[in-house]
């Protein structure tokens, strides 16, 4: 029910629901029934439970891990945003240097009761976070983010609304961790070899330079033998020192859609924050169910 949410939005969602519900119930107090509301109620806070407690659950259930010595997956990592200036963006709306930014324009006219959006926009850069261990870059597409400082400013008929997030900042991230490059390279033998005496052919003048033995002028079978034999020792050196070389840690969106989280809270403030929820919407489930089934059995 609220999973087509982004997360920081289901709470805000989920108490205005309840706050909705509510306004009913007491009308339907009026009228001599709960039960409609009730189960209402009772769906919403259900749904919200779900939703925390699955947040919670991921963010416990998976200890912190040091970039440097990370596992390849799933993972979740707790570093500080870089403040090199090859890390900064700034937000179209007000021009402030960040590492992150989502904005939405609203419009009103003397006409309009509601603020209506116009326009929004999120950014797609990346940005690097840092350990005493290592430096990981984090690829921020399809993120449910927490934390960032909102700003909403208003010109004329337009409020605009900005989220953002700083460099300096400490920021948790629980998503999939890749290493490209360096040890992991994925390397094929077979196909650069080939590639490199491809290269080779285009200049035949210096292959019979350095493969016509009997200076014939041609290269035969035994002389290409070689040839490929000199390929396949120069590229297996060019593969050992791309794995000597330190490769680029990455985290970004899981696959299966598991849970991708980035926010400014510590992983152990993060959990206790879905506690307290999931404890609350709990509480209220517990509760409507109980006027539900009290009301149903009376009447």
């Amino acid at each position: 029910m609220l999973n087509g949410l982004r997360g920081e939005y289901v709470e805000s969602v989920a108490i205005c629901g309840y706050i909705g519900i509510i306004t009913f119930a007491t009308y339907s107090y009026q009228k001599g029934t709960l039960g409609i509301p009730a189960m209402l109620m009772a769906v919403l806070s259900l749904a919200a439970w779900v939703f925390t407690i699955k947040r919670t659950r991921a963010i416990a259930d998976i200890a912190t891990s040091r970039i440097g010595s990370a596992a390849q997956g799933y993972v979740e990592l707790f570093g500080r945003a870089s403040v090199h200036a090859d890390n900064l963006i700034r937000s179209p709306l007000s021009g402030v240097s960040c590492i992150w930014f989502r904005y939405t324009v609203y419009s009103k006219n003397n006409s309009d009761r509601e603020w209506r959006r116009v326009s929004s926009g999120v950014s797609e850069s990346t940005f690097e976070i840092a350990d005493k261990t290592g430096k990981c870059q984090v690829d921020p597409d399809y993120a449910e983010i927490t934390g960032a400082e909102k700003r909403v400013s208003y010109e004329g008929e337009f409020k605009r609304v900005e989220e953002l997030l700083f460099a300096g900042s400490n920021i948790y991230v629980l998503g999939e961790f890749s290493t490209i490059g360096g040890a992991n390279s994925v390397l094929s033998l077979k196909e650069d070899v080939g590639a490199l005496l491809a290269e080779w052919k285009k200049d035949p003048t210096q292959l019979k330079k350095r493969f016509d033995l009997d200076g014939n002028g041609e290269v035969d079978l035994k002389e290409w033998e070689l040839a490929r034999r000199a390929a396949t020792r120069e590229v297996e050196q060019q593969h050992r020192e791309l794995r000597k070389e330190s490769g680029v840690n990455i985290i970004r969106a899981p696959k299966h859609r598991r849970l991708f989280l980035i926010s400014t809270m510590s992983p152990q403030k993060l959990r206790q924050r879905y506690q307290w929820w999931s404890f609350f919407h709990l509480a209220i489930l517990v509760v409507s169910l109980l006027v539900f089934f009290r009301h149903t059995f009376n009447h």
